[in-house]
């Protein structure tokens, strides 16, 4: 369990970020090395104190302000009057997959839950070890999709580039008790990345920033379920991140179902500007395709993929069965129709790869530990809502309006 103090108010200089946590105090981690050597200054303390604090936050992990044992107590109650030193107030872990998965419900300053995952992939065939943390960077979701337990909890705010970032820095202390460390980080948990895209470019920031967490930029993933300004802004700024483009269909009267935001922005658009990254990049885009029995994994579909993304350049894409779901009609494709579908592709040239979902007896799908706190909706809301559904995808397949 991963705790802080969240009581406490004092003023702040002016390069305090925004928060919003119930005190009004941020997350030290949001702070950039030259904003916390500011506020450093301001207080009265020496320049360096900076580097020391830094020193804790992010190569020690500290988890309260109590344990800067190198810096002035006068210092110390600075921080805790105008500073969390972590803003997950509480944390529950499930462990999964004979511990490689463990998925972790945050409780939030202001009472909001978030989830995050870790990956852990041993070594083999002459890979070395990986650990790959999956964050969120809202909590809920605005985008909607039926399939997507975060959508189901709706929208409730986006997260500050501290709280991205401790979700990281909650996984990093765990795996340094084994003498691990994280990898990977990929922004596919709760929210749309790209709706919240100044702090995640933010968080990432701060996570490849060599004086603070020090991941490889190029370890970096960021999903988007086709928000068009939000990539067309990643193609002006060319970070070496992976873009991942959720797909799930590529005929527009399905994919209107299955991903409600393709209505304001089209998959074409949205496939021509993730096409402009990878140029822009030299970064190969990823597309997810989750396989849902009966809706979107016929070889038709298979063929509308293809001539989508035929000639589109540096990309790959990611076949992922569905995960069921509560509340939702809808159930994984079987494995052979998952294999044709792969065939499929990868006969005509796109490269595929088939991913196994891992941590099935935890919820580990998005959202699903915070679908579980937030309580069981009405029998008569769910059932409305698998007749929409049902409705929805009669009349995508059909072509009937």
């Amino acid at each position: 369990m991963d705790t802080s103090a969240q009581s406490g108010a004092g003023s702040a200089p002016a390069a305090v970020p925004a928060t919003s946590t119930t005190d009004g105090r941020p997350g030290i981690s949001g702070l950039t090395p030259e904003k916390l050597e500011e506020w450093v200054v301001a207080a009265g303390q020496p320049a360096y104190r900076a580097r020391q604090i830094e020193s804790w936050v992010w190569a020690k992990g500290a988890t309260g302000f109590e344990q800067l044992l190198n810096v002035p107590a006068t210092l110390r109650q600075s921080l805790h009057e105008t500073f969390v030193a972590t803003t997950l107030a509480n944390t529950e872990v499930r462990p999964a997959d004979r511990g490689l998965t463990e998925k972790a419900l945050h409780l939030l300053g202001d009472g909001q839950a978030i989830e995050s995952v870790l990956m852990r992939y041993p070594a083999a065939g002459g890979r070395r070890a990986r650990a790959t943390v999956c964050v969120s960077s809202q909590v809920g979701c605005a985008v909607g999709c039926p399939f997507c337990a975060t959508g189901e909890l709706g929208f409730g705010r986006d997260l500050d580039a501290a709280e991205i970032v401790d979700q990281v820095r909650f996984w990093g202390r765990r795996l340094a008790e084994d003498g691990a460390h994280v990898t990977n980080v990929v922004f596919m948990g709760m929210g749309e990345p790209l709706l919240n895209l100044e702090c995640v470019i933010a968080a990432a920031g701060a996570l490849t920033d060599p004086r603070r967490f020090g991941l490889g930029a190029r370890h970096i993933t960021v999903s988007t379920s086709g928000v068009l300004p939000g990539i067309e802004r990643l193609v002006e700024l060319r970070p070496p991140w992976t873009l991942a483009v959720s797909l799930h269909a590529a005929r527009p009267a399905l994919r209107d179902v299955l991903v409600p935001l393709n209505r304001r922005y089209p998959i074409a658009a949205v496939v021509a500007a993730a096409s402009a990254y990878a140029r822009a990049t030299g970064r190969r885009v990823s597309y997810e395709y989750v396989l849902i029995d009966g809706t979107n994994d016929t070889l038709a579909d298979a063929d509308a993929v293809v001539e989508l993304l035929a000639g589109r350049g540096l990309l790959h894409v990611n076949l992922i069965p569905m995960n069921p779901v509560a509340h939702t009609p809808w159930q994984p494709s079987p494995p052979e129709r998952v294999a044709a579908f792969s065939a499929r592709l990868e006969g005509a040239g796109v490269p595929t790869t088939v991913r196994r979902n891992r941590g099935d007896e935890i919820g580990a799908a998005c959202g699903q530990l915070a679908a579980e706190r937030a309580g069981e909706p009405a029998p008569e809301a769910v059932q409305r809502r698998r007749d929409r559904l049902t409705r929805q995808r009669a009349a995508a397949l059909t072509g009937s309006t």
